[in-house]
């Protein structure tokens, strides 16, 4: 009764196994069933994202470019390779440019650029989006920065603020941070080896960004239980969060054509909301 009772049960195994998709590879979900992207068939707006160092060097993030690694972008030869740039970037397109920016001002200088009567700084809103929406005959450049959640609550609540924020300055004596440094410091050197479009090809390639980003999850984001993820949260994420929807906000339809210059650090979270965003596509800056 035993061996009759134990086939039965490893013939029942052998049939039901024989037959279950597990045994032969993952479930092949677009055969039986459709995916979450056949619900989202419609045209999408692409954007192009220029995640680019601070040509005029404010030095205003954790890790600061030492003076010998600096380049002068209005030297002859960076603007010969700051027209490769422009040219290369006008293979996009864009009828839309948005600019790391809290007013109008840069459009007000496009204008009198037009007119010639304006000088461009070394400021990458003017080497990048005022010649470039010159050449493009666009007469605005949209100012898609914004202020975080956190610069907000301060107005209201600067002793919340202040705990917050009290030992956090984006660094840590962890050895993840230590290469971030040796990272870092790298790619501030490699700049005066290369031209300016080599450079921001590999600033905007995916990994780059992908660590990139992932830096900003190591360092102080330790400190608490909460307080690293409330300072992120509510400061860096929220700012980028707040661009994002300046960016819907600037977006008329699908056939826009959208390009963002923004500080890289924004970019490796820009490429995230709109890869994942079923209203846009993220257009590869090394693609053009």
């Amino acid at each position: 009764m035993y061996n009759l009772k134990l086939i039965t049960i490893t013939l029942l195994l052998s049939i039901l196994f024989s037959n279950n998709s597990c045994a032969q590879g993952p479930l092949d979900v677009g055969k039986k069933y459709k995916t979450a992207s056949d619900f989202f068939q419609i045209p999408k707006t692409k954007v192009l994202v220029v995640g680019t160092f601070h040509f005029d060097y404010p030095n205003l993030d954790a890790i600061k470019t030492e003076e010998k690694d600096k380049i002068d972008v209005l030297s002859e030869s960076r603007q010969k390779e700051m027209e490769e740039l422009i040219q290369y970037l006008k293979k996009f397109s864009p009828n839309k440019i948005g600019i790391e920016a809290l007013s109008n001002r840069f459009t007000q200088d496009l204008k009198k650029y037009k007119n010639g009567d304006f000088d461009l700084s070394r400021d990458e809103r003017h080497q990048l989006g005022v010649r470039l929406a010159h050449e493009l005959n666009l007469d605005t450049l949209f100012a898609v920065d914004a202020e975080s959640l956190a610069y907000d609550l301060n107005k209201t609540n600067p002793d919340l603020v202040d705990a917050m924020w009290k030992d956090y300055d984006w660094m840590s004596e962890e050895l993840v941070d230590s290469l971030k440094v040796e990272w870092y410091t790298y790619a501030n050197e490699l700049l005066k080896e290369v031209s300016l479009l080599e450079y921001l090809k590999y600033m905007n390639s995916p990994e780059f960004h992908q660590f990139d980003y992932g830096c900003y999850l190591i360092g102080d984001f330790r400190l608490g239980e909460t307080q690293g993820p409330d300072v992120l949260g509510s400061y860096w994420y929220n700012r980028n969060l707040r661009i994002f929807r300046k960016v819907q906000e600037l977006t008329e339809n699908s056939e826009d054509r959208i390009l963002l210059i923004l500080g890289n650090g924004h970019a490796s979270l820009m490429r995230q909301f709109l890869k994942y965003s079923p209203e846009y596509e993220f257009v590869e800056f090394g693609s053009l």
